[in-house]
């Protein structure tokens, strides 16, 4: 089994992906945005990064993963 990777140093490193700010956003960057990389090594996962830094590394999580975190901030 292949371990799925878990960040990337830089966002910028995704490239044609649509980072989407999160709807709780007060418009003062102090939020996450998300994007759901193409072909590739980081296919298939959830990519997160700080809005304030997008050049700065995002987390990699698995669809699921992300899902049960997003649930049980409600």
């Amino acid at each position: 089994m292949t371990a799925l990777p878990r960040y990337v140093r830089s966002s910028t490193s995704l490239r044609d992906v649509r980072w989407l700010r999160s709807s709780r956003s007060t418009g003062m960057n102090n939020c996450v945005e998300t994007a759901r990389p193409g072909p590739g090594p980081w296919a298939g996962l959830v990519a997160v990064r700080d809005s304030k830094n997008k050049a700065g590394p995002a987390l990699l999580f698995t669809p699921a993963s992300w899902e049960g975190f997003v649930a049980g901030l409600n």
